[in-house]
Protein backbone atom coordinates (compact mmCIF):
# COMPACT_ATOMS: atom_id res chain seq x y z
CA UNK A 1 0.00 0.00 0.00
CA UNK A 2 1.51 3.29 -0.75
CA UNK A 3 1.72 6.39 0.77
CA UNK A 4 -0.88 8.00 -0.81
CA UNK A 5 -3.33 5.27 -0.21
CA UNK A 6 -3.03 4.78 3.11
CA UNK A 7 -5.19 5.43 6.16
CA UNK A 8 -3.94 8.50 7.69
CA UNK A 9 -4.12 8.36 11.41
CA UNK A 10 -5.33 11.53 13.71
CA UNK A 11 -6.54 12.76 10.30
CA UNK A 12 -7.86 16.78 10.76
CA UNK A 13 -10.41 18.56 8.91
CA UNK A 14 -7.95 20.14 7.16
CA UNK A 15 -6.54 17.02 5.31
CA UNK A 16 -9.87 16.21 4.38
CA UNK A 17 -10.27 19.45 2.35
CA UNK A 18 -6.58 18.93 0.96
CA UNK A 19 -7.93 15.58 -0.07
CA UNK A 20 -11.14 17.18 -1.46
CA UNK A 21 -9.35 20.08 -3.28
CA UNK A 22 -12.10 22.19 -1.04
CA UNK A 23 -12.10 24.68 1.78
CA UNK A 24 -12.13 23.95 5.35
CA UNK A 25 -15.59 25.62 5.96
CA UNK A 26 -16.90 23.44 3.25
CA UNK A 27 -15.85 20.45 4.67
CA UNK A 28 -17.63 21.49 8.42
CA UNK A 29 -21.03 22.37 6.60
CA UNK A 30 -20.86 18.44 5.02
CA UNK A 31 -20.09 17.11 8.47
CA UNK A 32 -22.78 19.36 10.17
CA UNK A 33 -25.28 18.55 7.42
CA UNK A 34 -25.73 22.25 6.51
CA UNK A 35 -26.83 23.73 3.22
CA UNK A 36 -24.83 25.67 0.76
CA UNK A 37 -22.92 22.57 -0.79
CA UNK A 38 -23.60 20.85 -4.71
CA UNK A 39 -24.44 17.66 -4.35
CA UNK A 40 -21.11 17.00 -6.46
CA UNK A 41 -19.11 18.37 -3.81
CA UNK A 42 -20.63 16.65 -1.02
CA UNK A 43 -19.56 13.25 -2.38
CA UNK A 44 -16.55 14.49 -2.81
CA UNK A 45 -15.95 15.00 0.78
CA UNK A 46 -17.58 12.21 1.89
CA UNK A 47 -15.18 9.95 0.12
CA UNK A 48 -12.45 11.87 1.28
CA UNK A 49 -13.79 11.50 4.94
CA UNK A 50 -13.75 7.69 4.51
CA UNK A 51 -10.52 7.33 2.98
CA UNK A 52 -8.71 8.83 5.78
CA UNK A 53 -11.16 7.53 8.40
CA UNK A 54 -11.65 11.50 9.64
CA UNK A 55 -13.31 11.45 12.89
CA UNK A 56 -14.88 14.59 14.23
CA UNK A 57 -13.90 15.44 18.08
CA UNK A 58 -17.06 14.26 19.11
CA UNK A 59 -16.10 14.92 23.20
CA UNK A 60 -15.22 18.90 22.35
CA UNK A 61 -18.37 19.19 20.22
CA UNK A 62 -20.50 17.40 23.36
CA UNK A 63 -19.30 20.07 25.53
CA UNK A 64 -22.13 22.40 24.02
CA UNK A 65 -24.53 19.45 25.22
CA UNK A 66 -22.77 18.34 27.97
CA UNK A 67 -26.21 17.66 30.11
CA UNK A 68 -27.63 15.91 27.26
CA UNK A 69 -26.65 11.98 25.96
CA UNK A 70 -27.09 11.63 22.50
CA UNK A 71 -27.82 7.67 21.72
CA UNK A 72 -27.40 6.82 18.30
CA UNK A 73 -29.65 3.51 17.39
CA UNK A 74 -28.85 1.78 13.93
CA UNK A 75 -31.41 -0.90 13.09
CA UNK A 76 -32.59 -2.65 10.07
CA UNK A 77 -34.83 -6.28 10.97
CA UNK A 78 -37.04 -8.05 8.90
CA UNK A 79 -38.99 -8.96 12.25
CA UNK A 80 -41.44 -6.09 13.10
CA UNK A 81 -42.39 -7.94 16.46
CA UNK A 82 -38.52 -8.34 17.60
CA UNK A 83 -37.95 -4.56 16.96
CA UNK A 84 -41.06 -3.34 18.49
CA UNK A 85 -39.84 -5.50 21.86
CA UNK A 86 -36.11 -3.80 21.06
CA UNK A 87 -37.58 -0.63 20.74
CA UNK A 88 -40.07 -0.46 23.79
CA UNK A 89 -36.56 -1.44 26.01
CA UNK A 90 -34.67 1.56 24.60
CA UNK A 91 -37.44 4.42 25.28
CA UNK A 92 -38.29 3.08 28.70
CA UNK A 93 -34.73 3.00 29.44
CA UNK A 94 -33.60 6.19 27.66
CA UNK A 95 -37.02 8.06 29.26
CA UNK A 96 -35.25 7.02 32.69
CA UNK A 97 -31.46 7.90 31.96
CA UNK A 98 -32.58 11.53 30.25
CA UNK A 99 -31.01 10.28 26.86
CA UNK A 100 -32.37 11.57 23.61
CA UNK A 101 -32.13 8.70 20.90
CA UNK A 102 -31.42 9.59 17.49
CA UNK A 103 -32.42 6.78 14.93
CA UNK A 104 -30.92 5.05 11.48
CA UNK A 105 -32.61 2.77 9.58
CA UNK A 106 -31.41 0.33 7.03
CA UNK A 107 -33.97 -1.05 4.34
CA UNK A 108 -34.88 -4.93 4.27
CA UNK A 109 -32.38 -5.98 6.77
CA UNK A 110 -29.65 -4.20 4.95
CA UNK A 111 -27.04 -1.80 6.59
CA UNK A 112 -27.60 2.12 5.96
CA UNK A 113 -25.35 3.37 2.95
CA UNK A 114 -21.39 3.61 3.93
CA UNK A 115 -22.11 7.93 3.51
CA UNK A 116 -25.57 7.91 5.59
CA UNK A 117 -23.53 6.08 8.57
CA UNK A 118 -20.53 8.36 8.16
CA UNK A 119 -23.39 11.27 8.60
CA UNK A 120 -24.52 9.82 11.34
CA UNK A 121 -22.04 8.88 13.59
CA UNK A 122 -20.36 12.44 12.65
CA UNK A 123 -23.50 14.14 14.21
CA UNK A 124 -22.08 14.42 17.87
CA UNK A 125 -23.52 10.86 19.59
CA UNK A 126 -22.55 10.36 23.30
CA UNK A 127 -23.35 6.33 22.33
CA UNK A 128 -24.08 3.93 19.46
CA UNK A 129 -26.67 0.80 19.53
CA UNK A 130 -26.65 -1.75 17.30
CA UNK A 131 -29.70 -3.96 16.54
CA UNK A 132 -29.11 -7.21 14.91
CA UNK A 133 -28.12 -7.88 12.43
CA UNK A 134 -26.39 -4.59 12.47
CA UNK A 135 -23.72 -5.66 15.00
CA UNK A 136 -21.95 -7.74 13.04
CA UNK A 137 -22.34 -6.18 9.43
CA UNK A 138 -18.83 -5.30 7.85
CA UNK A 139 -19.92 -1.86 6.74
CA UNK A 140 -21.18 -0.72 10.06
CA UNK A 141 -17.94 -1.97 11.52
CA UNK A 142 -15.83 -0.51 8.98
CA UNK A 143 -17.44 2.58 9.52
CA UNK A 144 -17.10 2.49 13.61
CA UNK A 145 -13.86 1.29 13.34
CA UNK A 146 -11.68 3.94 15.84
CA UNK A 147 -14.63 6.05 16.36
CA UNK A 148 -13.93 7.36 20.78
CA UNK A 149 -17.85 6.80 21.71
CA UNK A 150 -18.82 3.60 23.50
CA UNK A 151 -20.67 0.99 21.34
CA UNK A 152 -23.04 -1.55 22.18
CA UNK A 153 -24.41 -4.60 20.01
CA UNK A 154 -27.40 -6.57 20.99
CA UNK A 155 -27.33 -10.33 20.21
CA UNK A 156 -23.92 -10.04 18.74
CA UNK A 157 -20.61 -12.13 19.59
CA UNK A 158 -17.05 -10.61 20.18
CA UNK A 159 -17.38 -7.51 18.74
CA UNK A 160 -14.38 -5.57 18.17
CA UNK A 161 -13.86 -2.69 20.59
CA UNK A 162 -18.12 -3.01 21.86
CA UNK A 163 -20.19 -4.72 24.93
CA UNK A 164 -22.21 -7.74 23.37
CA UNK A 165 -25.10 -7.99 25.06
CA UNK A 166 -27.23 -11.29 24.53
CA UNK A 167 -28.37 -14.37 25.46
CA UNK A 168 -26.28 -18.02 25.02
CA UNK A 169 -28.52 -19.04 22.36
CA UNK A 170 -26.33 -22.15 22.20
CA UNK A 171 -27.74 -23.04 25.74
CA UNK A 172 -31.06 -22.03 24.97
CA UNK A 173 -31.40 -24.24 21.31
CA UNK A 174 -29.65 -27.40 22.87
CA UNK A 175 -32.44 -26.84 25.70
CA UNK A 176 -35.86 -26.84 23.56
CA UNK A 177 -34.41 -29.85 21.01
CA UNK A 178 -34.08 -31.89 24.24
CA UNK A 179 -38.12 -30.72 25.08
CA UNK A 180 -38.57 -32.06 21.62
CA UNK A 181 -36.53 -35.47 21.77
CA UNK A 182 -38.17 -35.90 25.47
CA UNK A 183 -41.87 -35.84 23.66
CA UNK A 184 -40.57 -38.89 21.57
CA UNK A 185 -39.98 -36.85 18.66
CA UNK A 186 -37.04 -38.41 16.56
CA UNK A 187 -37.82 -37.07 13.01
CA UNK A 188 -36.83 -33.04 13.36
CA UNK A 189 -37.05 -30.18 10.94
CA UNK A 190 -34.68 -27.17 11.83
CA UNK A 191 -34.96 -23.84 10.11
CA UNK A 192 -31.93 -22.03 9.97
CA UNK A 193 -31.58 -18.20 10.90
CA UNK A 194 -29.74 -15.53 9.23
CA UNK A 195 -26.27 -16.90 8.20
CA UNK A 196 -24.14 -12.96 8.40
CA UNK A 197 -25.46 -13.67 12.33
CA UNK A 198 -23.09 -15.35 14.46
CA UNK A 199 -26.29 -15.97 16.65
CA UNK A 200 -27.74 -18.14 14.21
CA UNK A 201 -24.46 -20.51 13.90
CA UNK A 202 -24.55 -20.46 17.76
CA UNK A 203 -28.81 -22.04 17.83
CA UNK A 204 -27.55 -24.73 15.11
CA UNK A 205 -24.29 -25.79 17.19
CA UNK A 206 -27.06 -25.98 20.17
CA UNK A 207 -29.68 -27.95 18.52
CA UNK A 208 -27.11 -30.42 17.06
CA UNK A 209 -25.49 -31.45 20.40
CA UNK A 210 -28.78 -32.45 21.78
CA UNK A 211 -29.31 -34.65 18.28
CA UNK A 212 -25.84 -35.78 19.06
CA UNK A 213 -27.00 -37.18 22.86
CA UNK A 214 -29.53 -39.23 21.33
CA UNK A 215 -28.40 -41.80 18.44
CA UNK A 216 -31.15 -42.60 15.95
CA UNK A 217 -32.67 -39.33 15.36
CA UNK A 218 -32.14 -37.11 12.71
CA UNK A 219 -32.83 -33.54 11.65
CA UNK A 220 -33.84 -31.93 8.17
CA UNK A 221 -32.04 -28.56 8.04
CA UNK A 222 -33.73 -25.88 5.64
CA UNK A 223 -32.30 -22.28 5.38
CA UNK A 224 -34.23 -18.95 6.35
CA UNK A 225 -33.15 -15.62 7.16
CA UNK A 226 -35.48 -14.67 10.15
CA UNK A 227 -38.36 -13.30 7.72
CA UNK A 228 -41.87 -14.74 7.61
CA UNK A 229 -41.37 -15.30 3.69
CA UNK A 230 -38.39 -17.66 4.20
CA UNK A 231 -40.39 -19.14 7.05
CA UNK A 232 -43.17 -19.78 4.23
CA UNK A 233 -40.36 -21.40 1.76
CA UNK A 234 -39.12 -23.44 4.52
CA UNK A 235 -42.22 -24.80 5.34
CA UNK A 236 -43.21 -25.99 2.01
CA UNK A 237 -39.59 -27.61 1.99
CA UNK A 238 -40.01 -29.42 4.93
CA UNK A 239 -43.55 -30.56 4.67
CA UNK A 240 -43.07 -32.04 1.28
CA UNK A 241 -40.37 -34.41 1.34
CA UNK A 242 -41.31 -38.49 1.42
CA UNK A 243 -40.57 -38.65 5.37
CA UNK A 244 -41.65 -34.78 6.85
CA UNK A 245 -40.73 -34.04 10.23
CA UNK A 246 -43.45 -34.58 13.49
CA UNK A 247 -41.62 -31.75 15.10
CA UNK A 248 -40.12 -27.98 13.57
CA UNK A 249 -37.95 -25.59 15.49
CA UNK A 250 -37.40 -22.51 14.01
CA UNK A 251 -34.89 -19.97 14.76
CA UNK A 252 -37.25 -17.73 15.59
CA UNK A 253 -40.85 -17.32 16.40
CA UNK A 254 -41.63 -15.36 13.04
CA UNK A 255 -40.51 -18.44 10.48
CA UNK A 256 -42.48 -20.46 13.24
CA UNK A 257 -45.58 -18.60 12.73
CA UNK A 258 -44.97 -19.13 9.10
CA UNK A 259 -44.38 -23.07 9.63
CA UNK A 260 -47.94 -23.43 11.36
CA UNK A 261 -49.56 -21.10 8.21
CA UNK A 262 -48.24 -23.82 6.33
CA UNK A 263 -49.44 -26.73 8.45
CA UNK A 264 -52.82 -25.39 8.45
CA UNK A 265 -52.99 -24.64 4.54
CA UNK A 266 -52.34 -28.31 4.33
CA UNK A 267 -55.15 -29.26 7.16
CA UNK A 268 -52.55 -30.60 9.55
CA UNK A 269 -53.48 -30.31 12.83
CA UNK A 270 -50.86 -28.56 15.52
CA UNK A 271 -49.79 -29.92 17.65
CA UNK A 272 -51.23 -33.56 16.80
CA UNK A 273 -49.73 -34.08 13.28
CA UNK A 274 -46.73 -31.08 14.00
CA UNK A 275 -45.13 -30.18 16.60
CA UNK A 276 -43.83 -26.44 15.74
CA UNK A 277 -41.58 -24.65 18.38
CA UNK A 278 -40.14 -21.02 17.91
CA UNK A 279 -37.06 -18.58 19.32
CA UNK A 280 -37.49 -14.84 20.98
CA UNK A 281 -40.86 -14.75 22.93
CA UNK A 282 -42.03 -12.08 20.95
CA UNK A 283 -46.15 -11.56 20.28
CA UNK A 284 -45.76 -12.92 16.88
CA UNK A 285 -45.39 -16.12 19.65
CA UNK A 286 -49.00 -15.34 21.09
CA UNK A 287 -51.05 -14.03 18.35
CA UNK A 288 -51.39 -16.96 16.51
CA UNK A 289 -53.66 -20.66 17.12
CA UNK A 290 -52.04 -22.30 18.83
CA UNK A 291 -49.38 -20.07 20.86
CA UNK A 292 -46.09 -21.31 20.36
CA UNK A 293 -43.68 -23.28 22.59
CA UNK A 294 -40.72 -20.99 22.21
CA UNK A 295 -37.10 -19.48 23.77
CA UNK A 296 -38.00 -16.88 25.61
CA UNK A 297 -35.35 -13.99 25.20
CA UNK A 298 -35.52 -10.74 27.15
CA UNK A 299 -35.46 -8.76 24.32
CA UNK A 300 -36.44 -5.53 26.06
CA UNK A 301 -34.35 -6.05 28.90
CA UNK A 302 -31.17 -6.81 26.22
CA UNK A 303 -32.33 -3.33 24.83
CA UNK A 304 -32.43 -1.74 27.99
CA UNK A 305 -28.86 -3.22 29.67
CA UNK A 306 -27.22 -1.94 26.03
CA UNK A 307 -28.88 1.44 26.55
CA UNK A 308 -27.33 1.97 30.35
CA UNK A 309 -24.14 0.60 29.62
CA UNK A 310 -23.94 3.12 27.33
CA UNK A 311 -25.18 5.92 29.37
CA UNK A 312 -22.93 5.04 31.92
CA UNK A 313 -19.78 4.72 29.71
CA UNK A 314 -20.46 8.02 28.15
CA UNK A 315 -20.72 9.57 30.90
CA UNK A 316 -18.10 7.61 33.08
CA UNK A 317 -14.88 8.88 30.84
CA UNK A 318 -12.02 7.03 31.02
CA UNK A 319 -14.36 3.79 31.85
CA UNK A 320 -15.47 3.10 28.62
CA UNK A 321 -12.64 0.59 27.96
CA UNK A 322 -13.04 -1.76 31.00
CA UNK A 323 -16.89 -2.20 30.41
CA UNK A 324 -16.70 -3.61 26.53
CA UNK A 325 -17.85 -7.16 27.59
CA UNK A 326 -20.09 -9.54 27.14
CA UNK A 327 -23.43 -9.19 29.34
CA UNK A 328 -25.03 -12.73 28.99
CA UNK A 329 -28.73 -12.46 30.56
CA UNK A 330 -31.13 -15.40 31.44
CA UNK A 331 -33.34 -17.00 28.66
CA UNK A 332 -36.10 -19.61 29.72
CA UNK A 333 -37.85 -22.20 27.91
CA UNK A 334 -41.82 -21.30 27.58
CA UNK A 335 -44.03 -24.27 27.04
CA UNK A 336 -47.53 -23.61 25.45
CA UNK A 337 -50.07 -25.32 22.76
CA UNK A 338 -47.73 -25.89 20.01
CA UNK A 339 -46.15 -28.99 21.10
CA UNK A 340 -46.72 -32.72 21.93
CA UNK A 341 -45.78 -35.88 21.19
CA UNK A 342 -45.38 -37.30 17.46
CA UNK A 343 -48.19 -38.72 16.20
CA UNK A 344 -49.27 -42.35 16.76
CA UNK A 345 -46.79 -42.11 20.46
CA UNK A 346 -48.71 -43.55 23.35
Amino acid sequence: MTKANRPAQGATVIDVAARAGVSAMTVSRVINGRSGVSAATREVVERAIIDLHYVPNVAARSLVTAAELRIGIIYSNSSAAFMSELLTGVFEEASTRGARLVLLKGEGGRAPAEQELLRFVNAGLSGILLAPPLGEAPVVLRTLRGLDVPIAAIGAYHVPGATCVRIDDRRAAFEMTRHLLDLGHRRLGFVLGNPDQSASAERRAGMEDAMRDLPGAGVQLVQGDFSYASGLAAGEQLLDGPAPPTAVFASNDDMAAAIVSVAHRRQLDVPRQLTVVGFDDTTAAVTLWPPLTTVHQPVRRLAAEALALLADEARGGGQKARGRRDRVLEHAIVKRSSTAAPPGDG
